[in-house]
């Protein structure tokens, strides 16, 4: 090395050392910009809805940072109209989703938990940086969300035979109920669990034949819009899940009064928020799903949300000389 490149290398390294950080930003792309001499790749945020990743109609953005302060991202803050747009899609995607067969949307499930396991250090970091956790307690989260994936695809064939069955009846008939889904469920995600949270009550409601609009946790949203791109390149048909960042105050009122949303999980809403919507709610009859239904959501899951979104057909038909001729009610 000639002596006019050493000090030109020596003037490099000092420069490095004495330039300030930007605020904001994160020591790791700090590190990379004055390390290899090149910009990072900032990650773009969008929304997912119909199996697509628009920006929110409004063009509006707002920033998310870490539980230190730092800035993370710019998420997008979806509108009223983003919150139609995804319900639209929700009901286009209906007929496929819930006409397919038990055991294929379980599949369609576990493919999701693959996805998610083969991305484990991308989720890992950004719940950690989401909900200022460490490293090792965001890898349990995140291990625990791949988890219920696979339990809520073991499930997908079964809960028929929990919810239904044969019905005795005074009466020469066969009276057998069986579930059916209820539609389109609108999700307020929780607030406190960014990740593992979001999954336990978005999993439950596609598992049965539903689809979802779900609105991520306003403070945290970027675990679940990572999320909707395991979905998307994962075997979950366009329009099943869609996902919106933004703010619960906003989404949650054109949603809980949307003639086409049939049921609406109030887990993310506070509680004179989730007072408002569940009356908005009762104008079409509206399933609600009320906040408190859990608590620690590192527990083993039950079958409460799968039963929640459920409506049950019972069908008669008569036997013996009576004819094959039935109805159904």
């Amino acid at each position: 090395m000639s002596e006019q490149d050493e000090r030109a290398t020596k003037a490099a390294g000092k420069a490095a050392k004495t330039k300030p950080k930007a605020k904001g930003a994160k020591a790791g792309a700090a590190a990379e910009v004055t390390a290899t001499g090149r910009l990072s790749v900032l990650k773009t945020y969008k929304l997912f809805v119909g199996g697509k990743f628009p920006r929110s109609e409004s063009g509006r953005v707002y920033e998310v940072t870490d539980s230190e302060g730092n800035w993370l991202a710019n998420a997008p803050l979806a509108s009223r109209k983003d919150a139609r747009d995804a319900v639209v899609a929700a009901r286009k995607a209906f007929g496929g989703w819930s006409g397919a067969t038990a055991y294929n949307r379980g599949q369609v499930l576990y493919r999701v938990a693959e996805m998610l396991e083969g991305r484990r250090e991308q989720f890992v970091g950004e719940v950690a940086d989401a909900e200022g956790l460490s490293r090792a307690k965001a890898a349990e989260q995140v291990d625990a969300a791949v988890d219920r994936w696979v339990w809520y695809a073991g499930w997908t064939d079964k809960v028929a035979q929990v919810a239904g069955g044969a019905n005795p009846v005074a009466g020469p008939y066969f009276n057998l109920s069986t579930p059916e889904p209820t539609g389109i469920v609108a999700v307020l995600a929780p607030q406190d669990s960014s990740f593992l949270g979001l999954v336990s009550v978005l999993a439950p409601a596609i598992a049965t034949g539903n689809t979802v609009v779900a609105v991520a946790a306003e403070r945290a949203p970027l675990p679940a819009l990572s999320l909707a791109e395991v979905l998307a390149t994962s075997d979950v048909p366009g329009g099943v899940v869609n996902l919106l960042s933004g703010r619960a105050a906003e989404l949650g009122p054109p949603l809980a009064a949307h003639q086409d949303v049939n049921a609406i999980d109030l887990t993310g809403a506070d509680a004179e928020l989730a007072r408002e919507l569940e009356i908005a709610a009762a104008d079409n009859l509206k399933r609600v799903v009320r906040p408190g239904l859990t608590s620690d959501w590192a527990v083993e899951p039950g079958l409460e949300r799968m039963l929640a979104y459920l409506e049950t057909k019972t069908v008669w038909h008569p036997t013996g000389s009576l004819g094959a001729a039935g109805s159904a009610y």
